[in-house]
């Protein structure tokens, strides 16, 4: 297939999404599914490979993602109904202030977001965010956009995220180093895409509807008693401790040892995210004087509103495994491959190319550094870590309709698919164009 083809194709499956949903208000799910499966027979793959592709793209996705989404929306709910988030959120509104929430959300965001995967940081704070969005009436925007920013900045920039190993890996960079850089370029990054876009584009965006999830997170009024602080901090912190317990397992304990066994296993994303929840039933529902019957009941309701976002979260990875299993993906990097440029920008484009043609941010930055770590090899006066943190910057840009994050973030915050081009695809596209910018400027001086 031609690279031009390839982008042809693309771009009409692309704005045949946003007019399907947007214009002509025909159910996501439907459409995505329908896109998917023409797309991939108008790149000539068979009908039965079109089907089969698509719905192995969703069962992937959904097989992480829906465990999470569970498990996070049961914590939250757990959180809401004791009154550990309105004690969080009456927390930080009393040391940062009403008006400096949303930089609070960003700092917050930064730190939880260091050792878990976005979708993990995201259902773990969203109820922290309504919860502070109804308390201080602040637009819900506001609050979530600098949390979503700061949650994807640390997960492409900062080790120690699979993708980010990945390309330390193949670019033999060095790890303290490379952490040092991310936090340096990462933050004010962070800051720009997250309270600084949020306080231009928030007025901007128009009237959004209430996500069908906020009456699940938000009490309307607190309950008296509220949880002592540390508790729901630390049941908030305890998936995000154990999963960094699994990422430095091997630093810690012998490889392939009882010890190194059990801290991967208790740092797997859906185990360390099912003994947070379990221990939330205790902690803040027996402990809080909740019946078995009554944390049963909160679980069961809180998981209906999640229906839709998974199936669009699955829909959204069946379209992106179609446009691998078509071979447009491959042409599309061909053609950037193609492209006479400095490194730095090959290593970001590649990445771009590949997180619009998969929707993947991990799938961009380990493909793009696997074919750019032999090429620095060859090369000198090119900084390894700063290889590590452009393709990570490029390996989030533009918040594609295929990403699982970009309807994650439509479904949680009742935007429309044009209000989270606006919001979310901008907050994504300025991390990447300002990490390649920001790790240029950086590559003068190292």
């Amino acid at each position: 297939m031609s690279p031009f083809l390839a982008v042809t194709i693309a771009v009409m499956a692309i704005l045949a999404v946003i007019v399907l949903i947007g214009r002509c208000r025909i159910n996501p799910f439907i459409v995505l599914f329908s896109v998917s499966v023409l797309l991939a027979l108008c790149a000539g793959m068979p009908p039965q490979k079109a089907i089969s592709s698509f719905e192995e793209g969703a069962g992937k996705v959904l097989g992480h993602v829906a465990t999470v989404i569970a498990l996070g929306t049961m914590l939250g709910k757990m959180l809401a109904e004791s009154g550990g988030a309105d004690q969080i959120a009456l927390t930080i509104t009393r040391i940062a202030g009403e008006r400096r929430v949303s930089w609070a959300m960003m700092v917050i965001g930064l730190l939880v977001g260091l050792p878990v995967f976005f979708e993990v940081g995201f259902v773990l704070l969203i109820p922290l965010a309504f919860t502070l969005a109804r308390r201080t009436r602040t637009p819900l925007l506001m609050v979530a956009l600098p949390m979503g920013a700061a949650l994807s900045v640390t997960h492409a920039m900062v080790p120690p995220h699979p993708a980010t190993l990945l390309a330390l890996a193949a670019y033999h960079a060095d790890t303290g180093r490379t952490i040092l850089w991310g936090a340096v370029i990462g933050t004010p990054i962070a800051a720009l895409a997250g309270p600084v876009y949020a306080r231009f584009i928030t007025p901007r965006i128009g009237t959004t509807n209430e996500a069908a999830l906020a009456s699940q997170f938000v009490n309307n009024e607190a309950p008296a008693n509220l949880p002592p602080f540390m508790t729901t901090v630390f049941s908030i912190l305890c998936p995000v401790i154990l999963m960094l317990a699994g990422s430095v397992a091997d630093l810690v304990s012998r490889p392939g040892g009882g010890t190194n066994t059990f801290l991967h296993f208790i740092g797997n994303t859906d185990i360390a995210l099912l003994i947070a929840t379990l221990l939330s039933f205790y902690v803040l529902g027996v402990a809080r004087g909740f019946s078995r019957a009554t944390i049963l009941k909160f679980t069961n309701d809180c998981l209906a509103p999640t229906a839709l976002i998974m199936l669009l979260v699955g829909a959204g990875g069946g379209f992106g495994r179609e446009l691998v299993d078509s071979g447009i993906s491959s042409a599309i990097t061909t053609l950037a491959l193609g492209a006479h440029v400095p490194l730095l920008v090959l290593a970001w484009l590649l990445a771009v190319v590949v997180r619009v043609a998969t929707g993947s941010a991990t799938v961009a930055m380990s493909t793009a550094s696997g074919i750019v770590g032999p090429i620095l090899l060859h090369s000198h006066g090119v900084s390894p870590e700063l290889m590590v943190i452009v393709t990570g910057a490029g390996s989030v840009a533009l918040g594609p309709l295929n990403d699982a994050g970009f309807w994650q973030i439509k479904e949680y915050l009742g935007l429309t698919v044009g209000q989270t081009i606006r919001t979310w695809s901008v907050v994504e596209t300025l991390i990447a164009v300002l990490g390649l910018l920001f790790t240029l400027l950086a590559s003068l001086f190292i």
